[in-house]
Parts: C-alpha cells; sequence; structure tokens
C-alpha cells in the first residue's frame, strides 16, 4: 500500500509539473496576442505619426552614419519632427528639443562638394598628357665682355685678334659653362613619369570618398613635385596645373559627424511607454 502511494504522489508531482509548464505557455500566448492587438486595434489614429517619426529618425541615422550624407539626414529629421509636432502633445516636448538639438548639430557639420572635387582632379589628370616636359638643364654660362679695338698703333697684335675673334664669331659661338647638366628623360621614362603623376592623382581622387585626408594630402604634393621637376615651368599650361594642384592639396575633405542622435533612443523610449500603456489598459478591459 505504501508503495501503491507513493508511486500515486510521484505521477501527481508530474502530472502537475506538465500542467504549469502548459500553463506557462499559454500565459505567453495570450500576452503575445495582447501586444500584437494593442499594436493593431489599440492604436489611435495619431499614433501612425509617430510610427513615421520613429522610421524617419532611423532612416536619418543610417543616412549619417553609414552614408555620411548630412544633407538627406537633416531633411529626415525636419521631417520627423513635422510629424511629432503634428500629435500636437504637451508631454512630447522634451523628445521636440531633442529633435531640434539633433537637426542644430547637423546643420553645423560642414559641407564637402565631394563630386566637384573628384571632376576637378579628374580634369586635371586628362591634362597630364598634355603637358610639355623640361629640356635639358644646363648650367648659366658666364657673362663675357666684349673687348674694344684701341687706338694705340703699338696694340696691333691685340687689335687684330680681337677683330678675329668678332669676325669668327659671326660663324660660330663657344661658351663654357662649369656645372651639373641635367640630362632629358627618356621616351620610357616620359611615359612612366606622366602615368605615376595621374596614378597619384588617382590615389587623391580615391581619398576623397574614403575621406583620407592625409594620403588625399601627399598624393598632389608629390604630383605637384614631380610636376615641377620634370615639366616646363616655363609653359603657362604647366603653371596653372601645379596652381591647381596646390589649391586643392589644402582642400579639407575629413568632417567630424555627430557619434549619435539623441533623438533615437528617447524615441524609442516613448513608443514602448505608450504601447505598454495600452497594453495595460486592454488588460484591464478583459478582466
Amino acid at each position: 500500500m505504501q508503495q501503491v502511494q507513493a508511486d500515486t504522489l510521484e505521477q501527481a508531482k508530474t502530472m502537475t509539473h506538465k500542467a504549469e509548464v502548459v500553463l506557462g505557455q499559454q500565459k505567453k500566448s495570450i500576452e503575445s496576442l495582447q501586444l500584437a492587438v494593442a499594436d493593431v486595434k489599440g492604436r489611435r489614429p495619431n499614433d501612425w505619426l509617430l510610427a513615421e517619426a520613429d522610421y524617419l529618425v532611423k532612416l536619418a541615422g543610417r543616412k549619417l552614419f553609414l552614408e555620411h550624407d548630412v544633407v538627406s539626414a537633416t531633411r529626415l529629421m525636419e521631417s520627423a519632427d513635422q510629424r511629432i509636432a503634428a500629435l500636437n502633445d504637451p508631454s512630447l516636448v522634451s523628445l521636440r528639443q531633442s529633435m531640434a538639438n539633433d537637426i542644430t548639430k547637423l546643420r553645423t557639420v560642414p559641407l564637402i562638394d565631394r563630386d566637384g572635387l573628384v571632376l576637378r582632379l579628374t580634369s586635371l589628370q586628362r591634362e597630364v598628357d598634355q603637358l610639355p616636359l623640361a629640356n635639358a638643364i644646363l648650367p648659366d654660362a658666364p657673362a663675357v665682355e666684349k673687348r674694344q679695338v684701341s687706338q694705340d698703333i703699338y696694340d696691333w697684335q691685340d687689335n687684330l685678334m680681337t677683330s678675329l675673334k668678332d669676325f669668327s664669331e659671326n660663324f660660330i659661338t663657344f661658351r663654357s659653362r662649369d656645372g651639373n647638366v641635367i640630362p632629358l628623360l627618356s621616351p620610357e621614362q616620359h611615359f612612366y613619369l606622366r602615368e605615376n603623376i595621374k596614378s597619384k592623382i588617382e590615389t587623391a581622387i580615391r581619398a576623397v570618398y574614403k575621406e583620407q585626408g592625409e594620403i588625399y594630402k601627399m598624393s598632389l604634393e608629390t604630383a605637384e613635385q614631380w610636376s615641377e621637376s620634370f615639366f616646363d615651368m616655363d609653359n603657362n599650361n604647366v603653371k596653372e596645373f601645379n596652381a591647381a594642384l596646390g589649391k586643392l592639396s589644402q582642400q579639407n575633405i575629413q568632417v567630424n559627424y555627430p557619434v549619435k542622435l539623441e533623438t533615437q533612443a528617447q524615441l524609442s523610449d516613448v513608443i514602448s511607454e505608450r504601447l505598454r500603456r495600452e497594453v495595460t489598459t486592454i488588460i484591464t478591459e478583459e478582466k
């Protein structure tokens, strides 16, 4: 009898545990259904404006942090603020203040015309093949003082040599130069020089989109140095080319973006609080 009683109690405990598990699952299912009902049925018409504002704020965050598109992010935040303003809810004043703070931060971010910079660099890149190379660089010849024939009859030998020299210079002139002569580049070197300069400009173009300011500046400065060393600096096109490289190398392409949008967390809290309030109301009414 004792053994049968123990077996019966054990079976009763097992059945009770299974019943508790089933009841717990049913309770969670009921809560999920209540949330779904609150989300679909319990919403007031104006709550859709709150949902639209939440979507616009999240989209603004993606535009800012992933694409660095400050203009689009600012417009999306302004649209979200208009949705919140249409609710005409005094309890959302702090939320609108956060939106105003974020919009102000976005408007202070400097705008960089990246497409304009790339187009200007591309134009310079195409111009490289048209720039004339410098000739061989020779040291300056020393100044030669022209000797005059004297009137003294006893200087007839010197006068004869001076006259002969003046006569011979009408045909051939010899000038001596002291110093190193920088030779011309070979045709193969010409090709590599132009291609290397274009490659440096291409590196600067990639750095514009990646916002790598140091690489951008160093690439253009190197291209400018090579141009000054091997192109004809007396040519006006070369002067304009170098001036453009120097000006573009001073352009700032890096921007400090806001770390986060304070509106996102606050708006999520407002939506969660309203949904929780609606769920509580529905449960109370069912009881």
